[in-house]
């Protein structure tokens, strides 16, 4: 899409209404919990231990009962936190005649994690899409350079990885594929951490993980008789690639640090009117935290995450205000995860460690990064072809004059990035939405813009616009499905998967 094309489309958006008192009321919520005061939410940071008490405030004003540890309103995470420090992280490729350095978390990063080295001092090779064919023995004692093509067909981020280090490879570098336009690649990274639950093993990886932005690619190609545009384009575009050795070694000093931490799920249970379905509870959830402060963005270091996820943390207390201890058929379940942004750390938690019986647990609707950028005429289910939720779902959305769709981006992964993921691994009938689009649209053209400078960015703060009406109408629709789903005849059903 063209610029100009681009510019046209958004300035053809439709204006968006003011407010109505409802959604004024959900976007101050919005705003307190993405306010600086609360420093961005980082998962076991004070000022998520900030928002974590304002949560429990308003659900306790709104007449829910506490379904936390021990009779409380929170469940505790025990976590281990690796970090690379960019102050004494120093990254370069050193070629015949001059050192390029590379900026950490600008031009490269790195996984966090345990058993790094201290030092890297390596030649190169480019492994192409790095398939066990393409690398053969040529890796052994180098490092790996290896295009991160995300298209059908080709390596997965993990089967790159297992063939590099099948191959003797000593680190991989993963290029950022700058063709992949769903989800363009951002940057600089916030920062380079890896948190875990301390109830699993630490995930070790064989070998270090780099991550280099393309436009740095040339300083790792040149001298190699390669154009690095070249190969990025036919890259981009899943052209067959071919294996080289590049001229310059890999050097890296890396320091670490690592700390354990806590940090709170709040959970909340609104009881149901029906004896006979008190073992059906329906879970409604959100994310409570955010990426804190990191590398700054246009002067700006502090992420505050006000649609990621703060405004859908306010569309569960609306709900819960709305309410005001008057209960569906079945239990209904209010549930803030923490750690989402550090890979689903609250929800997996509360699901390995369910604080009401898990067999009770009959749905999960969760709330994640919905963006009401434009009207709400259509909506992406995920989970979609998992559960008989999406007949509800239909059902609910037809009067609305909402369209119901799949996920039309599916390389995006975006079924296995939000907290529902739990559930749905567990057996458990879950969902979430997105703010769906017609191809070649202006919402099409508004969305792409939001994902590209405001999603995990500073910039998704609360002086951004958003389209009330939009938010309005999403959250009646939240409210009429959570009622659908509770009040109805029978629970939601896994879709049995074919052999």
């Amino acid at each position: 899409m063209t610029r100009a094309l681009f510019l046209a489309l958004v300035l053809a958006a439709p204006a968006t209404a003011a407010p109505d008192a409802a959604t004024k009321a959900w976007w101050q919520t919005t705003t307190a919990l993405s306010d600086d005061s609360m420093e961005g939410r980082d998962t076991g940071s004070p000022g998520h231990a900030r928002a974590v008490a304002m949560i429990t405030a308003r659900f306790k004003a709104a007449k829910l009962q506490p379904a936390g540890e021990n009779g409380g309103w929170t469940q505790t995470l025990t976590l281990h936190e690796w970090k690379i420090e960019p102050n004494g992280t120093r990254i370069a490729i050193v070629q015949p005649g001059r050192t390029v350095p590379l900026k950490f978390l600008h031009d490269i990063s790195l996984r966090a994690g345990p058993g790094l080295p201290a030092t890297i001092d390596a030649a190169m090779v480019f492994g192409g899409y790095c398939s066990p064919a393409e690398l053969g023995e040529t890796v052994r004692g180098m490092v790996a350079v290896c295009f991160g093509n995300r298209r059908a067909g080709l390596p997965s981020a993990p089967a790159r990885s297992a063939a590099a280090t099948a191959a003797g490879a000593i680190a991989i570098v993963t290029v950022d594929d700058r063709e992949f336009a769903v989800e363009p690649p951002r940057w600089p990274d916030a920062y380079a951490r890896t948190i875990v639950a301390t109830d699993l093993p630490a995930p070790v990886a064989a070998i270090p993980q780099f991550r280099l932005n393309a436009a740095s690619f040339a300083a790792l190609i040149d001298g190699s008789g390669h154009l690095a545009s070249a190969v990025l384009t036919d890259g981009g575009l899943s052209r067959p690639l071919e294996s080289f050795a590049l001229p310059g070694r890999f050097t890296a000093t890396i320091k670490r640090s690592e700390r354990d931490l806590t940090s709170d799920n709040v959970l909340a249970l609104l009881p149901g009117t029906d004896p006979a379905l008190a073992a059906q509870i329906v879970v409604v959830s959100a994310h409570s935290d955010g990426y804190g402060r990191g590398e700054a963005v246009g002067g700006d270091d502090l992420y505050n995450g006000s649609f990621d996820d703060a405004a859908y943390v306010a569309t569960l207390i609306q709900l819960a205000d709305a309410r005001r201890g008057k209960g569906f058929r079945r239990p209904v379940l209010f549930a803030v995860f923490t750690g989402e942004e550090k890979g689903l750390l609250g929800g997996r938690w509360f699901v390995r460690h369910p604080t009401v019986p898990k067999a009770s647990l009959a749905a999960n609707i969760n709330l994640d990064g919905l963006r009401p950028l434009f009207p709400l005429r259509r909506l992406t289910m995920l989970g979609m072809a998992e559960s008989t939720l999406a007949e509800t779902v239909r059902a609910v959305a037809a009067p609305m004059k909402i369209a119901i769709q799949g996920d039309p981006e599916p390389e995006r992964g975006m079924n296995g990035r939000t907290d529902h993921a739990a559930f749905l691994a567990a057996g458990i009938p879950a969902t979430a939405f997105i703010f769906g689009y017609a191809p070649r649209t202006p919402e099409e053209a508004i969305y792409r813009h939001w994902v590209n400078t405001r999603y995990h960015r500073p910039q998704d703060d609360p002086a951004q616009p958003y389209d009330a009406k939009a938010a309005a109408d999403f959250n009646r629709f939240f409210g009429a499905l959570t009622a659908a789903v509770a009040d109805g005849a029978a629970p939601p059903r896994m879709t049995p998967k074919e052999p």
